[in-house]
């Protein structure tokens, strides 16, 4: 007997293959940066853009997703939700950035009030999303309005339980009150909501996007590892989800991974440039974090490709009179370049080389010359040089008056943990010093202290804003004066907070065999994996304090 399907007339099987090819490549194209679906009122022919940018939005690939935006506003200049979307393209959450005037202007360009804005919208569900937004752009300071824009979007949330969307913005939200680092409670709330959209929708880029930031530190890494395998498939065309990938990975210290995201995302990024007639970023996020992966991996060699270029880049804007930049290295070649420098320094040893040499470019942010005097500082203590390391101490402290004017200039709250740095990278210098100067015993009190004060920072994504971990010098030190059993601690500590770090594993092996703890064997294996493809031998990586 023959089934339905056998009975229908070829050509109608023929159009419904046709069709079904179709939806595929539809489908396909969409799913390059995500699979997204959002009701709303605006013109069919508006809606390919739209989604793009949507599903870009939830990718942070900001100035894209308000490129397309922008294309749906042309094609239905009465599209209230493309101006909405362009609007939401200038609050970055997670880092805590928001354009407000740009923001007011994109919502202006739909009407000119938030209540004609409203009349524009076809649904309530939509003038939902509108009153959220100018609540988000509204009156009164940042940290307020982002609590206030939280707290409509959980309602929101609420009062539209089967919009994905809605549970999405609702986590981002509550990640964006987190204003001085990472707190453990919101975090996880926010994961609670994300758990069940991605599980429910595993296309979707922002519920796997969201969730790997709620998980992204060593304590709760390994919940957000199956997002993270997901993301990168998810959104093979948006740099940011590649490379978003590795805050997972670099928490769980898995270092070929970390590479292997990045390298993928600085390749989506370049290649963008290329075909915009722009030369390759050497700078930024992404490379910031491949060098420190490189490093980690003992492929110097990369690494100092990526740092060279940066470089670079750092003194070409320089030279163009674009040298001063944000406190946040991501934002400012020549803070990139004072970043990456440090960690290569500090990965390498090298305190007798070129890089050592290098100077900063003229210009930059006091922030770039606090990191780039804290490695100068490390470099003469290690190379015992006393008079230079006092130098830069000196360079150190002097900063600080314009080092907490650049945080007010960027609206970081009084209590903000960026505010504690300088003093533990000095604690870190003053320690090596006295410990140069055989002042024993106040030379460990320094780095106690500089040990304890980080341990009060939250814990933090990516490589170490604290350059040379101070657990870990701690433990350097107490391995240096034969107290092996705090020594080891000192080293478990560092790796607690920066997992499958090598300097603290090298550092953990010396303790663990002088200790002749049976655990030695496992650590010495560990750095054998990691460095299966490194440039160089693996004994070399023992710290230069010893």
């Amino acid at each position: 007997m023959s089934s339905p399907c056998t009975r229908l007339p070829v050509r109608v099987v023929f159009l419904l293959v046709v069709l079904l090819s179709l939806a595929s490549t539809a489908l396909l194209a969409q799913s390059s940066v995500g699979v997204v679906s959002f009701a709303n009122s605006g013109a069919p022919a508006a809606q390919k853009d739209f989604l793009y940018g949507l599903a870009q939005l939830h990718n942070f690939e900001y100035e894209d997703a308000a490129a397309a935006f922008r294309r749906a506003e042309e094609i239905d200049p009465g599209f209230a939700m493309a101006y909405w979307a362009e609007a939401m393209t200038f609050n970055h959450p997670v880092w805590d950035e928001q354009n407000p005037r740009a923001a007011r202007a994109a919502l202006q360009k739909l009407a000119p009030t938030p209540e004609d804005r409203l009349a524009k919208a076809k649904t309530e569900r939509e003038k939902d999303y509108l009153r959220a937004v100018d609540i988000l752009y509204g009156q009164g300071e940042k940290f307020d309005r982002d609590a206030r824009y939280a707290e409509f979007m959980r309602g929101l949330h609420e009062k539209y339980p089967a919009d994905i969307d809605a549970t999405c913005f609702y986590a981002l939200a509550l990640l964006g009150t987190a204003h001085n680092g990472r707190d453990v409670p919101t975090y996880m709330r926010a994961a609670a909501l994300l758990e069940d959209v991605f599980y429910a929708h595993p296309a979707h880029p922002g519920a796997a996007h969201y969730l790997i930031h709620s998980f992204d530190d060593p304590t709760h890494a390994i919940l957000g590892l199956r997002a993270a395998r997901a993301y990168s498939k998810i959104a093979p065309e948006a740099a940011h989800a590649q490379h978003m990938t590795s805050h997972i990975f670099l928490a769980l210290g898995m270092w070929d991974d970390v590479v292997s995201a990045n390298e993928t995302a600085t390749g989506i990024v370049n290649r963008q440039r290329a075909s915009a007639g722009k030369p390759p970023q050497s700078c930024g996020h992404y490379n910031l974090w491949l060098e420190y992966g490189y490093l980690q991996q003992g492929r110097f060699a990369n690494a100092m490709r990526i740092l060279s270029g940066c470089r670079s880049q750092a003194e070409a804007q320089s030279a163009a009179g674009h040298g001063r930049g944000a406190v946040d290295a991501d934002n400012s070649a020549a803070g990139s370049f004072a970043q990456m420098r440090a960690h290569y320094l500090i990965e390498t040893q090298d305190w007798n080389g070129e890089v050592a040499g290098w100077k900063l470019p003229s210009g930059a942010s006091a922030w770039a010359q606090l990191m780039f005097d804290y490695t100068d500082a490390l470099a003469a203590c290690y190379r015992s040089d006393t008079a230079a390391a006092h130098t830069s101490l000196a360079q150190l402290q002097a900063l600080g008056p314009q080092l907490n004017a650049d945080l007010d200039r960027e609206r970081y709250s009084a209590d903000n943990w960026m505010r504690k740095v300088p003093g533990i990278l000095t604690d870190q210098i003053q320690g090596l010093v006295l410990m140069r100067e055989n002042t024993l015993d106040q030379a460990g009190a320094a780095f106690q202290k500089a040990a304890d004060e980080e341990a009060s920072l939250p814990s933090a994504f990516g490589p170490p804003m604290i350059a040379k971990p101070s657990h870990e010098l701690l433990g350097e030190f107490l391995l240096e004066r034969g107290r092996l059993p705090e020594a080891r601690k000192a080293f478990e500590t560092a790796l607690a907070r920066a997992p499958q770090r090598v300097q603290a594993l090298v550092g953990l092996l010396h303790a663990q065999t002088l200790l002749k703890d049976s655990a030695a064997t496992q650590t010495l294996a560990t750095l054998h994996q990691i460095y299966a493809h490194a440039d160089h031998p693996l004994e070399q990586s023992s710290s230069g304090s010893r």
